[in-house]
């Protein structure tokens, strides 16, 4: 499980604390790429900008996708994953503090794989977590990106 990397887009550095802090409590090891906004969440994806260079044929496992973001918003940066040809298949789930309904309708007509509302309390988030790991890094068997 260690050689699958998560693309973690999240603004908050308490919410970057606390997803490192809950994924490490229940031993999933990923290296995590942190994006602290849209922008250099799709960088990071099309191997453009601070990623220059980056092979864009080489995706995360999954992206752990907030929609409140600076520069892009969660949503483009879904619609942009989803018309690109390395990342159209890449599991996306919306993590985020939301529950408008506008919000989760728009995840998945966007084509999110799942939409998680982060749980206030910690013990709830860290099992969040632990079956968020469980199921897309261990369990679920992703579709060629080619």
């Amino acid at each position: 499980m260690n050689d699958k990397v998560i693309l973690l887009v999240e603004d908050n550095p308490d919410d970057v604390l606390l997803t490192e802090r809950a994924l490490r409590k229940n031993n999933i090891i990923n290296t995590v790429i942190v994006a602290h906004d849209g922008q250099e969440a799709l960088d990071f994806l099309t191997g453009t900008g601070v990623y220059a260079g980056r092979p864009a044929e080489d995706v995360p496992q999954v992206v752990l996708l907030d929609l409140k973001l600076p520069k892009v918003s969660g949503l483009e940066v879904l619609r942009a994953i989803r018309s690109n040809e390395h990342t159209h298949r890449l599991p996306v789930v919306v993590l985020t503090s939301s529950a408008e309904e506008r919000d989760i309708i728009s995840s998945y007509d966007l084509g999110a794989n799942s939409y998680i509302r982060k749980p206030v309390d910690f013990n709830q988030f860290l099992e969040a977590v632990r079956e968020l790991g469980l199921y897309w890094l261990v369990l679920n068997q992703p579709a060629p990106q080619h």
